[in-house]
C-alpha cells in the first residue's frame, strides 16, 4: 500500500513537471522561428500558434492542472505520512513535498525547457491541446469567475493577442552578440530600419548650402558642360531666385537631347530648358523616411526637393540618403564628399559640424540623443544653450567636446572625447 501511494504520488509530481515545463515552453518559445516552422508545413508549430493566440486559455488551463496534481500529491502524501508517523506526519509530509515540488515539478523542469523551449514546446504541443480542449468548461468558469474579480479590483483583462512589439524586437536586436564587424553592421541594419519612422528628411538631407544648383538664364551650352563636369546625375534649377526651382536636369535626358540635336544637326542653343528638364518633385521636411521609401517605390523616382511649411527651399533627398541610413555609407566612383569623421590615434574623434549624430552612432555604436537635433553641431548648441566660441569645452551624455572651428555663427569642426578615454 505504501508503495503504491509513493509512486503515485512520483507520477502525479512527474505530471506536474510536465505542466511546469509545458509553461515555461510555451512562453518562451520563438515567436517568430514558430511562425517561420508554420509557415515551412511544420503542423505542430501552428499548433503552437493556435495555442498562444489565446493567452488566457493556455495559462489557465496549464495553472489548473498543475494545481491538480499537486494538491493530490500532497494530499496523499499527507495521508500517507500521518499513517505513519501520526499526527507528526503532517510536518514531515509538508517538509518533504516542498522539497519535492520544488526540485522534480518546478526547478528542473523549468530550467530545461528555459535552454529547450522550442523542443519542448513543439513535442508537448499536442498534449496540452488535448487536456485544454478536456479541462475547456472548468477553465471557461474559472475565467469568468477571473475576469469578474479583475473587472472588481479595476483591472479589466485585455483581450486582444500577445504580439511582438517594436520594443521588444529593438531590445532582441540589442541582445544579439556581436561577435564582429560583420555582427554589428547586420545589427546597426536591423535597428536603422525599425527607425525608419521615426526620422524624418530633414535629418538626412543635403542641405541647401551644400547642394548644386543652376540658374536656367546660364544658358543651354553652359547647362550641358556642368552636368558634363558634374559627379551627380540630377541637379536643380533655379530661376529669379535659387527659392524658385522650376525644374532638375537629369543627366540621361540632356544626353539623350544632345545627341538626338546633333544626329539631326540642329544647333544646341535651340534647346530650350524645358527641354531638358523634368518637373520638380517637392515635399515635405517633416516627410518620415518610410513614407518617403514608399513615396520613391510608388513613383519610381529617387530624387525629391525638400521645403519647409513655408515653401522655402531646404535642400534635397535621394533614394540612396535612404538606404545609407539602413545599410550605412554607400560609395561610388562619382562620390567627392567626405563623411566628416577623423579617429586620432589619442583617442579622440574630430568630426564636421554638420555630420549627423545617427552617423556618428553608427559608426562608433554610441548612443548620443538625436531627439533635439540632427547634427553634432546642433547638438552642441542645444546643450550650451548659446553657439559656443571656439576653444570652449563642454561635458554632456558621457562625451566631452570642444569647438575647434567656426564661421560666423556655425560649427565647422569639433572635437569628441568618448567617456572611456
Amino acid at each position: 500500500m505504501i508503495i503504491t501511494v509513493a509512486l503515485i504520488v512520483l507520477v502525479l509530481l512527474l505530471c506536474s513537471a510536465f505542466f511546469s515545463s509545458s509553461e515555461t515552453a510555451l512562453t518562451a518559445a520563438s515567436r517568430p522561428r514558430m511562425y517561420r516552422l508554420e509557415q515551412q508545413g511544420n503542423k505542430k508549430a501552428g499548433l503552437v500558434n493556435r495555442l498562444r493566440q489565446d493567452t488566457d486559455q493556455l495559462i489557465t488551463t496549464l495553472l489548473l492542472g498543475n494545481n491538480l496534481v499537486n494538491i493530490l500529491a500532497s494530499a496523499l502524501a499527507t495521508n500517507l505520512f500521518v499513517q505513519i508517523f501520526g499526527s507528526a506526519g503532517v510536518i514531515y509530509a509538508t517538509i518533504v513535498m516542498t522539497v519535492l515540488v520544488l526540485i522534480i515539478a518546478e526547478v528542473i523542469p523549468k530550467t530545461y525547457a528555459i535552454y529547450h523551449a522550442e523542443k519542448i514546446a513543439l513535442i508537448f504541443a499536442p498534449m496540452i491541446h488535448l487536456i485544454s480542449v478536456l479541462l475547456g468548461p472548468i477553465t471557461k468558469i474559472l475565467r469568468k469567475i477571473s475576469h469578474f474579480c479583475m473587472k472588481t479590483v479595476g483591472g479589466v483583462p485585455s483581450d486582444h493577442h500577445l504580439h511582438v512589439s517594436l520594443e521588444e524586437l529593438l531590445g532582441a536586436i540589442d541582445l544579439h552578440g556581436v561577435k564582429g564587424e560583420d555582427e554589428q553592421q547586420e545589427r546597426q541594419m536591423l535597428r536603422s530600419i525599425l527607425d525608419l519612422d521615426d526620422v524624418t528628411v530633414d535629418e538626412i538631407m543635403t542641405h541647401r548650402k551644400n547642394v548644386t544648383l543652376l540658374d536656367a538664364n546660364l544658358g543651354i551650352d553652359v547647362l550641358v558642360d556642368e552636368v558634363i563636369k558634374s559627379p551627380y546625375s540630377r541637379i536643380p534649377v533655379w530661376r529669379k531666385n535659387p527659392d524658385n526651382i522650376i525644374g532638375v536636369l537629369n543627366s540621361k535626358l540632356v544626353l539623350r537631347e544632345v545627341r538626338e540635336h546633333a544626329l539631326q544637326g540642329k544647333d544646341l542653343k535651340d534647346l530650350k530648358v524645358e527641354d531638358i528638364t523634368v518637373d520638380p518633385w517637392f515635399i515635405s521636411e517633416s516627410t518620415s523616411l518610410l513614407d518617403q521609401l514608399q513615396a520613391f517605390q510608388k513613383r519610381n523616382a529617387h530624387f525629391a526637393v525638400v521645403v519647409d511649411e513655408y515653401g522655402t527651399f531646404m535642400g534635397i533627398v535621394t533614394l540612396e540618403d535612404i538606404l545609407e541610413e539602413i545599410v550605412g555609407d554607400i560609395k561610388d566612383e562619382s562620390d567627392i564628399s567626405v563623411l566628416g569623421i577623423k579617429v586620432k590615434k589619442d583617442g579622440f574623434v574630430t568630426v564636421d559640424g554638420d555630420v549627423t549624430i545617427r552617423d556618428l552612432n553608427r559608426e562608433f555604436d554610441w548612443g548620443l540623443p538625436d531627439e533635439e537635433a540632427a547634427t553634432i553641431a546642433g547638438l552642441m548648441i542645444h546643450e550650451a544653450r548659446e553657439i559656443p566660441e571656439v576653444g570652449k569645452e563642454f561635458s554632456f551624455h558621457g562625451f566631452r567636446f570642444e569647438v575647434l572651428r567656426r564661421r560666423k555663427n556655425q560649427i565647422t569642426s569639433v572635437k569628441i572625447i568618448p567617456a572611456k578615454s
